[in-house]
Formats: structure tokens, C-alpha cells, sequence
């Protein structure tokens, strides 16, 4: 199973609902690095020295942070989606699918509607 480190800006009832389904979930408010304004290169390195993958609706900036290093355990970008039950159910899916491991692959969950 993947261990998971979700970005501040990610919705806690998508991530309540992950850890519901039994996904090993980090958030930047455990970690204890909420409101801290930590740029994302800082929130990639954190990720990489937990040996976490990021899960994250900031899909410009991680983006451009992969194509700079691909050199991490994976990187999740969402689209968001305020159906959260469909939005759990959409990255549990993509989750389920992936395996083991994701290093160094750029992933992509993207509402319903936005395909």
C-alpha cells in the first residue's frame, strides 16, 4: 500500500474518507506543518524523506516540480471535486490500480466531467 502525504490545500473529508477505505494518509496538519505557508518544493522534499507519495489538487506547480526531478515517490494531481464521496472513491480507484509503487510517475485524477 501506498503511504500517502496529502498537501495543505487538500480536502480533509477526502482524506477522512481514504483512511476510512484503510489508506495510510499523512497530512501536512499531523505532520505538524499546517499554516506554515511551505513552498512546494518543501512539501516534495518532506514527502521524499517520508518516502510518501503527495496527493495534491496544486496540479500546476507539481506538475513543473516532477518535470524538474522526477526523482520522488510519486506525485498524485487532482482535480477537485466537491462531491467528496466521489472524489474518495475516484482516487481509491486510481489507488487500488497503481500497486506498490509509484516512483517518479506524475499521476492524474481529474473530476468526471473535466475526462
Amino acid at each position: 500500500m501506498l503511504r500517502i502525504y496529502s498537501n495543505e490545500n487538500f480536502p480533509v473529508d477526502v482524506v477522512q474518507g481514504l483512511r476510512e477505505l484503510g489508506h495510510d494518509v499523512l497530512t501536512t496538519h499531523d505532520a505538524g506543518r499546517s499554516g506554515q505557508r511551505i513552498p512546494d518544493e518543501e512539501v516534495l522534499a518532506f514527502a521524499i524523506a517520508e518516502k510518501r507519495t503527495v496527493l495534491t489538487i496544486n496540479r500546476k506547480d507539481f506538475k513543473r516540480l516532477h518535470r524538474l526531478n522526477s526523482s520522488h515517490f510519486g506525485i498524485i494531481i487532482c482535480t477537485e471535486n466537491l462531491d467528496f464521496a466521489t472524489f474518495v472513491a475516484q482516487i481509491n480507484t486510481v489507488l487500488h490500480a497503481l500497486g506498490e509503487d509509484i516512483s517518479g510517475q506524475l499521476i492524474r485524477v481529474y473530476r468526471p466531467d473535466k475526462g
